[in-house]
């Protein structure tokens, strides 16, 4: 019978122990809106440390457009922020998939990048075959008379510096 109140009183115990460490706001974001918000944050963050002086031209905190954006305000933000916190396992599935889509971003970004890479190759590869297309045998004849005559000018130049003329 000791064992059987002892067993009743941890059960009581650990229930009553398992309370919200974070009541729910009243003004709770959505899990997916959250998500976007802080997509959109995590990419502003990103703009800032590649190209800091990109933003300074803004008139407008940028911070404050995204919140716009949503619909939503600061301390709404704050709040909710800090009540999908408290449940570490959901907060780390949310920054997860945040960190996918992140990635996601990077490998189009990358080859839209390489594609344009590749095009800039081919136009100036191109421009290259044009002009040498364009340039007549006499420019190509003055050309080569002109590198001899400066091959030529510099061996006569050493040849003089050996003599020590």
């Amino acid at each position: 019978m000791k064992n059987f109140v002892f067993i009743i009183l941890v059960l009581i115990l650990s229930v009553s122990c398992k309370k919200d460490l974070v009541k729910e706001p009243a003004k709770l974001i959505e899990k997916e809106k959250m998500i976007d918000i802080i997509y959109d944050l995590s990419l502003l963050e990103a703009i800032k440390y590649q190209q800091p002086l990109s933003l300074d031209s803004v008139a407008s905190n940028p911070t404050k457009f995204i919140f716009k954006k949503y619909k939503v305000d600061s301390l709404q933000f704050a709040q909710s922020n800090i009540y999908y916190a408290a449940d570490y396992d959901s907060y780390k599935e949310m920054f997860d998939e945040i960190n996918a889509r992140l990635d996601k971003e990077k490998k189009s970004t990358e080859k839209k990048l390489k594609a344009e890479e590749k095009v800039a190759k081919a136009k100036k590869a191109a421009e290259a075959k044009k002009k040498k297309l364009k340039e007549t045998p006499k420019d190509s004849v003055k050309k080569k008379l002109i590198k001899k005559v400066n091959i030529d000018s510099i061996k006569r130049m050493r040849r003089l510096q050996h003599k020590g003329l």
